[in-house]
């Protein structure tokens, strides 16, 4: 088939599917399966596609139709303009959680931190993770999670993105005692400094779905997206509780906690941090949404 119809047909399926981009997503199918960019589509419509090419598109598009998210079918999502890896094992990385990045970021460059100590708490993709050790070229990592699966991720896009050598990487349940986690794992001695904790930021895109809300999402994230990574418990704030008090073990004075959360949760994770962190502020996403929380650690008790 030549290419310009391939596209046409593409788009065509992908709108009967009710897909809110067809002729976008189409277009991006057909680079995936050509390893090419999208001005090629354009340049080179008349191109015959081979029949191996061919099929391979239509399955891309079965796919798509069904509801598998288009992220999961590339295998790619871009962040911060660095491109991840992505499958069914991590969460999709989205615009949202830049917000979170971005917030950290500014919080860095206000206080001149420099060889900032990270912790990544969740860490999915790698994401935000990479995302900071890319920005901050002298800090240090530690991207934890629950999946093996989702570490091995994270590490090849650390790899991918060329911080890898600033970044370790923690197997770990966030809701399982996690400043112990920390302290006996083999990268202890990387982080800590006697009389300043283990870390300068944490921050953490914890799961914070309701638990019988997750029914109610979308197909593409119900049906693809890792449940592991949605479920927050009965109210959508356990990990907010869990990682705020294990946080404040792991922090000196004045070190940063920074949280995304969902659209109606600021005001309680906001309440959670209030024992242990002050100067608590709220973040809006692009959207003028509450998108992020965080606060800096209170003077430690002798």
């Amino acid at each position: 088939m030549i290419l310009k119809d391939a596209l046409l047909m593409g788009t065509k399926l992908l709108k009967s599917a009710d897909i809110d981009t067809p002729a976008l997503e189409a277009g991006v199918l057909l680079c995936r399966v050509l390893n090419v960019d999208r001005s090629y589509l354009y340049s080179h419509d008349d191109y015959n596609m081979t029949e191996e090419e061919y099929k391979k598109f239509t399955l891309f598009l079965e796919e798509r139709i069904k509801g598998k998210p288009l992220q999961y079918i590339t295998g790619h999502q871009e962040f911060m303009s660095l491109d991840f890896i992505v499958t069914p094992d991590v969460l999709i990385p989205r615009q949202d959680t830049e917000t979170l990045v971005e917030a950290v970021l500014t919080h860095v460059k206000s206080t001149g931190l420099e060889n900032a100590r990270i912790l990544d708490i969740g860490t999915g993709s790698g994401c935000i993770a990479v995302s900071l050790a890319h920005f901050l070229k002298d800090s240090r990592v530690l991207a934890l999670d629950i999946s093996e699966k989702a570490l091995e991720i994270a590490e090849t896009n650390a790899k991918r993105c060329g911080v890898w050598d600033r970044m370790f990487f923690l197997k770990g349940d966030a809701l399982e005692g996690l400043a112990g986690i920390i302290a006996q794992s083999p990268f202890a001695k990387d982080f800590e400094r006697k009389g300043e904790g283990f870390f300068d930021i944490i921050v953490s895109n914890p799961p914070y779905i309701p638990s019988e809300e997750i029914k109610t999402l979308h197909k593409q994230v119900k049906d693809y997206e890792p449940r592991t990574a949605l479920d927050g418990g009965i109210d959508g704030l356990d990990f907010y509780r869990a990682i705020t008090c294990e946080a404040a073990k792991l922090l000196s004075t004045d070190s940063l906690l920074a949280f995304e959360v969902g659209y109606n949760q600021a005001e309680n994770v906001s309440e959670f941090m209030k024992e242990s962190f002050s100067a608590i502020k709220v973040v809006k996403d692009l959207a003028g949404i509450d998108r992020v929380v965080m606060g800096c650690r209170k003077q430690l008790k002798d």
